[in-house]
């Protein structure tokens, strides 16, 4: 059986070499946010926001123009592999 991913971390590199960690619960919530937010403006220099999981009703707003790379990495509360 697969392992399933407790949340999935998400790193923004922006132009200008900064780099912001966000996280999604489920891989369906960020694709729905890059999808939704980020695709259908990807050459605007509007602002998005971008939910942050763990503090509630705090956003990262950033201009998708200036994204120039997104990595998704799965996290695992347990470091235990069971078949």
């Amino acid at each position: 059986m697969p392992r399933v991913a407790n949340e999935y971390a998400v790193y923004i590199m922006l132009e200008g070499g900064h780099r912001e960690e966000v996280r999604f619960p489920t891989i369906q919530d960020f694709q729905k946010w890059y999808q939704n937010d980020l695709m259908s403006r990807l050459t605007s220099d509007e602002m998005v926001n971008v939910p942050i999981k763990n503090v509630q009703g705090e956003f990262l707003v950033i201009r998708p123009s200036k994204v120039v790379g997104i990595r998704v990495e799965p996290i695992f509360l347990s470091s235990l592999e069971r078949f």
